[in-house]
């Protein structure tokens, strides 16, 4: 008798480094000081070309919208003393994440942020 053989691994397709670079460049966008506007640009330019950076930039979009909206919905409460840690988690929350999302783009994963509205789908 012989031993089975086992089909090869599941190797994903390959990507193109530039397509890395720009799912990078949308994760780390907030720290470069163009929080929205690069992602939107890559997301305009980009989304019929490459389904990676396509998705990426579209999670950068929807977490830094979301963003926005929960730091609107906390000012009020900063006034009661309760909103002022609530905002520094807020802040805390995007350097992770986005730190997170550039090393799963580096690997040529995905990665979907927590607590994200999907405005743009």
């Amino acid at each position: 008798m012989t031993a089975p053989t086992l089909p090869p691994p599941f190797t994903p397709p390959a990507l193109e480094s530039n397509d890395k670079l720009l799912a990078i460049l949308c994760h780390v966008s907030f720290f470069l000081g163009v929080g929205f506007s690069l992602p939107l640009i890559v997301y305009l330019v980009k989304r019929r070309e490459s389904g990676f950076v396509e998705y990426h930039s579209r999670q950068v979009l929807n977490f830094h919208l979301s963003l926005v909206l929960y730091a609107i919905c906390t000012i009020p409460l900063c006034f009661v003393l309760i909103g002022i840690p609530i905002f520094l988690a807020l802040g805390v929350m995007g350097f992770v994440c986005a730190i997170i999302g550039a090393i799963k783009a580096s690997e040529g994963g995905f990665y979907c942020y927590p607590l994200t509205i999907p405005f743009i789908s």
